[in-house]
């Protein structure tokens, strides 16, 4: 006879699974991937370290959905910030203003997120979140443009080349124990920086 899994049953593991990626979303947020090995996860949950990976056979596949479930966040926190704005520009600076402050409010998670090294599989977890993040500016882009606000040879390299930029401008401070510039500052920079970059030039 074959055994099924009742619906209690599957209840209570997924609960299981959730409370193990709760635990290993908390350690990363507070000491980065580096921080977060199967044992303190294990801790953290208050479970053997055997019960972690029968749910996850490896920390690849642990830190692949940590990296999946917390970026997919933050792109539809970003995605958010577009909406209800009167102006492309103002979706544009709205959304680059909530990725950069986001990104300094939880600075050990941010940095793990862009650039803290990792395994081949979280590093193409992170390929796929700036896709993301472009997709997500491509229709502000685009909205942009169709209204004459913006001038652009190609909506793509323009929303590759605004993740690139949030990304490298704020990877330096995060790292930073202290910023020569204030966090205010620094953000305000970057929204200029990329809202000039795709506003077409006038004539002096």
């Amino acid at each position: 006879m074959v055994y099924r899994p009742t619906a209690k049953t599957r209840a209570r593991k997924e609960a299981q699974r959730e409370l193990l990626l709760g635990a290993a979303r908390s350690l990363v947020a507070q000491r980065g991937f580096a921080g977060a090995s199967m044992q303190a996860v294990a801790r953290e949950a208050g479970v053997a370290t055997g019960t972690l990976y029968r749910y996850f056979p490896s920390k690849a596949d642990l830190f692949v959905e940590v990296f999946t479930a917390v970026s997919s966040h933050e792109v539809q926190t970003m995605a958010r910030a577009t909406e209800g704005h009167t102006t492309a520009t103002e979706a544009l600076g709205a959304a680059i203003r909530t990725w950069a402050s986001r990104a300094f409010e939880g600075r050990t998670l941010a940095y793990a997120l862009i650039a803290e090294p990792v395994m081949p599989e979280v590093e193409a977890a992170r390929l796929r979140l700036r896709r993301d993040y472009v997709e997500v500016l491509k229709r502000t882009l685009v909205d942009g443009c169709e209204r004459g606000e913006f001038s652009l040879r190609s909506v793509d390299v323009a929303a590759a080349a605004i993740v690139g930029a949030l990304a490298e401008g704020v990877v330096g401070p995060l790292c930073a124990s202290d910023t020569p510039t204030s966090r205010d500052a620094l953000i305000a920079d970057l929204t200029h920086f990329c809202l000039q970059a795709v506003t077409p030039s006038r004539p002096s």
